[in-house]
C-alpha cells in the first residue's frame, strides 16, 4: 500500500511523490535502526513533521516561508525532547524497557535540551513574525507572539509541574489553557491577514 501511495503520489505531482518517498524511506529506517539513535531518534520524528508540512504546501499550491518550516521543525523538536523527559521521568529505572535509547538520555541533559528548543522556537517564530514576505508590511504579525509565548510556557508547566508529556496529543485537545491560547492565535492571525494582508 505504501508504494501505490507514493507511486500514486508521484503521479499526481512528482514533488508530492518525492516528499512522500522521502517520508516512506525515513520512517522505515526510523523503525528499523534511527529509533535506537539518541537525539537522531527525535530528529527524525521531527524531520517527518516538516516533510507533511512541506508536502500540504505543495498539494494547496501555496509559498509557505521558509521560517515556518523552522518553527514546525523546532516546535516538534520541543514537544519531541519534552516526550522524552516525561517518559524518563515517569519510568525512572525500568525506562530502557520502554524505549531502547532512553537508557542514554538523563533528565538534566532533556532539560537544557528543552529549554534551547523552547527559547529558539519563540525566538524563530518572532523573526517570522516581522521577516516573512507573506505577511503583512506593517508587522501586524507581531501581536500574536504573546500567545506562542504562553503556549510554549504552559506546555513547559504541563510537562516539568504536572508530568504530563508523554502524550502531546492528549495534552492539545484536553488541557483548556491551551486550546484557548490556539483559538486566540489563529483568531488574531486570521484577522490580521484580513485586515492588512
Amino acid at each position: 500500500m505504501a508504494v501505490f501511495a507514493v507511486t500514486a503520489g508521484i503521479l499526481f505531482h512528482t514533488e508530492f511523490g518525492l516528499i512522500s518517498a522521502t517520508y516512506l524511506i525515513t520512517m522505515l529506517a526510523y523503525n528499523i535502526w534511527l529509533k535506537h539513535m539518541v537525539i537522531v531518534d527525535v530528529m527524525i520524528i521531527s524531520l517527518g513533521f516538516v516533510l507533511r508540512a512541506m508536502a500540504g504546501a505543495l498539494v494547496l499550491d501555496i509559498t509557505i516561508s521558509v521560517w515556518l518550516y523552522i518553527c514546525t521543525s523546532l516546535g516538534a523538536l520541543f514537544l519531541g525532547f519534552s516526550k522524552r523527559l516525561s517518559e524518563l521521568v515517569r519510568a525512572r529505572e525500568n525506562a530502557h524497557l520502554q524505549r531502547r535509547t532512553l537508557a542514554s538520555y538523563t533528565p538534566r541533559l532533556l532539560e537544557q535540551i528543552i529549554a534551547v528548543l523552547a527559547a529558539a522556537t519563540l525566538i524563530s517564530y518572532a523573526l517570522y513574525t516581522f521577516s516573512s514576505d507573506s505577511l503583512p508590511d506593517n508587522h501586524a504579525m507581531m501581536l500574536t507572539i504573546p500567545f506562542v509565548m504562553y503556549g510554549i510556557f504552559r506546555y513547559l508547566y504541563l510537562v516539568k509541574v504536572r508530568h504530563l508529556g508523554e502524550a502531546p496529543e492528549q495534552i492539545a485537545l484536553t488541557d483548556i489553557p491551551l486550546i484557548i491560547t490556539f483559538i486566540a492565535w489563529l483568531t488574531s492571525a486570521t484577522a490580521i491577514l484580513i485586515l492588512f494582508g
